[in-house]
């Protein structure tokens, strides 16, 4: 039997599967937590895949291997090879101002156009930005750049004892979350204009393409998590939607996605297309903050809101709970509409919660169809689609049929299979047999809630100042 192995390195856990390279059978896992916070030494990294490694019995028998890992984290190095100072993570947000002064300079358009992504405070360039105008001394002493996932495969490599700048490696799909790649090649121009200076960037792998790691185990070129993810359910032409602490909507497309209006990031994928992708801050806290209020567990919340009927009786709940991404609402709050002695049930208000977060991300759905996106079904995964009551509901607001995945470590799965792929060769990634067909929900549209949702969500818009 020959073992691949996947890594997923997110912002709270490092998490390894070892899988059968033909079938994809699950032969052995494991994990380890990362500190908490918005910038963190790169070791802890290393020292967590190494505590995973262990857990998962080490790489006896594994011939490839490829890591997934958050996107747009900010990794300098010095001429060594040595971290400059900790990596500033995608949710770190003191880079915000750096990012309206990039949008201003090169206009929504120009960034659209160039790179397919409106530059907000989670893109490495605004970090980038950021260091140079605030830290110049160390931003004197970045000779080269790259992202967690890329740190990573470098010093599973042997970097930087015995591996230079040379040997860093990395995907078009954690690429493109740069600010400097253009589903291409890099833009070391807009490297150079807004950071100034061009340090080392990773040499861009194609998706089966690999190099030598240790003991002769094949290394792939590894993935964002979201471009991972979508390799590890194999969604096909479903538009997935991810329900963990904040929500994603991503689907493949064949070509790149230029959205001025910046809801749009117009990422690559693993296989060598493209991976159009919208971000929400508020998806499973939604649920968590409304069963707090209720009184409830999880299973309780559901069981109440399946208990109400579609529209939860006129009661809306806007879900910018933390703000909002998607739109772009950084200071709103959250909002209950349509409150009256008749809809103001707990049944209703469990309801309402789990269809203001799931009419969120079908915000964002439809911002991915006015980008051209075909959406005839959706594939659920993240911590909620593990409630019976969010995925029933899921379907009829997203007005598609819904499937959900077996649970499991899609990100370590799709860099497992990135690595099967790697080993076994081939145009397309290998068809794995090991997994249970996904449940499938189907239910009657409900466009009435629809348009109350939007008509609420439409007041926080509206205060918007021009």
């Amino acid at each position: 039997m020959a073992l691949v192995l996947g890594v997923d390195s997110s912002t709270q856990s490092c998490k390894v599967v070892v899988r059968d390279a033909d079938t994809g059978e699950l032969v052995r896992s494991g994990r380890a937590s990362h500190p908490d916070g918005t910038e963190i030494d790169p070791r802890h990294w290393w020292d967590a895949l190494q505590q995973a490694l262990e857990d998962a019995g080490g790489l006896d028998g594994v011939e490839a291997l490829a890591v997934g890992g958050q996107q747009h984290g900010m990794v300098c190095l010095d001429g060594s090879g040595a971290v400059v100072r900790d990596a500033l993570l995608w949710n770190d947000t003191r880079s915000a101002q750096a990012a309206a002064e990039m949008v201003d300079e090169l206009g929504a358009e120009g960034w659209a156009e160039a790179t397919g992504v409106v530059p907000v405070a989670s893109i490495t360039l605004t970090k980038l930005r950021w260091l140079a105008q605030n830290e110049p001394e160390n931003a004197r002493r970045t000779a080269a750049v790259c992202l967690p996932h890329d740190w990573l495969t470098w010093r599973l490599r042997g970097g930087p004892d015995s591996l230079g700048f040379d040997e860093l490696v990395t995907d078009r799909s954690d690429a493109s979350g740069t600010g400097y790649f253009d589903g291409a090649t890099y833009r070391l121009d807009l490297l150079e204009r807004f950071f100034g200076a061009t340090p080392a960037v990773p040499r861009v792998l194609g998706p089966a393409e690999w190099v030598d790691g240790p003991d002769g185990i094949r290394v792939g070129a590894g993935a964002g998590d979201n471009a991972a993810a979508g390799l590890g359910v194999d969604a096909g032409d479903d538009v997935v939607v991810s329900l963990g602490t904040s929500g994603t909507v991503f689907a493949r497309a064949g070509q790149r996605s230029q959205d001025a209006s910046g809801l749009v990031a117009g990422f690559s994928d693993a296989t060598g297309a493209y991976l159009p992708l919208t971000a929400t801050l508020n998806a499973s806290r939604v649920l968590d903050a409304t069963r707090r209020l209720l009184g409830v567990d999880h299973d309780e919340l559901g069981r109440l809101a399946l208990a109400a009927e579609p529209g939860a009786g006129g009661l809306v709940v806007v879900p910018y709970l933390e703000g909002e991404r998607t739109p772009n609402l950084p200071d709103a709050t959250g909002a209950l509409h349509g409150w009256t002695l008749r809809s103001g049930t707990r049944e209703n208000l469990a309801r309402a919660a789990v269809e203001g977060m799931l009419y969120a991300q079908r915000f964002a759905l439809e911002a991915m169809r006015a980008q051209g996106v075909s959406a005839t079904g959706v594939t659920l995964i993240g911590g909620a689609a593990q409630s019976e009551a969010v995925c029933r509901i899921a379907a009829q607001v997203f007005e598609v049929p819904v499937s959900v995945p077996e649970p499991g470590e899609y990100v370590a799965d799709g860099a497992a299979r990135q690595a099967a792929w790697a080993l076994r060769g081939g145009d397309t990634p290998p068809s794995w047999t090991h997994a249970g067909a996904p449940e499938r929900y189907e239910a009657e549209p409900a466009p009435a809630a629809w348009e109350r949702f939007q008509e609420a969500a439409q007041r926080h818009l509206d205060r918007v100042p021009e």
